[in-house]
């Protein structure tokens, strides 16, 4: 009687130290004690709409044009626009006639950028990342953006996304003079 007893103590005993080993690894290994790649998100829900401004910035992340206007002397700006039929708000260029692209600027290198966007019915859409000498390391795209199927729905919104090592800005284009590409919510990861 006491032989199968102790061989079934003895599979236990291995069970409840595995499980105790495991508590232990789990105690060692805290919330908190370790960092863990989480994303980091931008919406601009409490911005103002409709104040062009040079530049914003939130969260290390500063948005402006990625060049000055060519075809005059006005300073480059951008503004927040709402996506009508909900309560959304986007940035756009503000340069009504030329397509400037919206550059966002990363305060440390970051690994993985995804964006939702919205567009006027007659504009492409680009994302491109640069490192830190200029050089693109990654794009995604369309060549038009999503269209309403009716009259009755909304603009509809679509996700780009872009990675690699050490993206210092992304570019956001594709718009024509008097139309728009807006950045509705930007996610990134370190």
């Amino acid at each position: 009687m006491i032989g199968p007893k102790l061989g079934l103590f003895s599979r236990c005993s291995r069970s409840r130290a595995f499980r105790c080993c495991l508590a232990s690894v789990a105690i060692a290994i805290a919330p908190g004690s370790i960092a863990i790649a989480q994303d980091a998100v931008i919406d601009f829900e409490s911005v103002e709409i409709g104040k062009p401004m040079p530049t914003w910035s939130e969260q290390g992340v500063t948005f402006g044009l990625a060049s000055q206007p060519k075809k005059n002397k006005a300073v480059g700006r951008i503004t927040f626009f709402p996506h009508l039929g909900t309560n959304r708000k986007g940035i756009v260029n503000a340069m009504a006639n030329e397509a400037i692209p919206i550059r966002a600027t990363f305060e440390k290198p970051v690994k993985k950028v995804k964006l939702v966007l919205w567009g006027s019915t007659t504009s492409a859409a680009l994302v491109e990342a640069f490192n830190v000498e200029g050089k693109r390391i990654a794009n995604d795209g369309l060549e038009r953006v999503p269209v309403r199927k009716t009259p009755e729905e909304h603009v509809p919104f679509f996700e780009l996304a872009v990675e690699g090592e050490g993206i210092v800005h992304i570019e956001i284009s594709g718009s024509q003079p008097g139309g728009f590409i807006a950045v509705d919510e930007i996610r990134w990861t370190q």
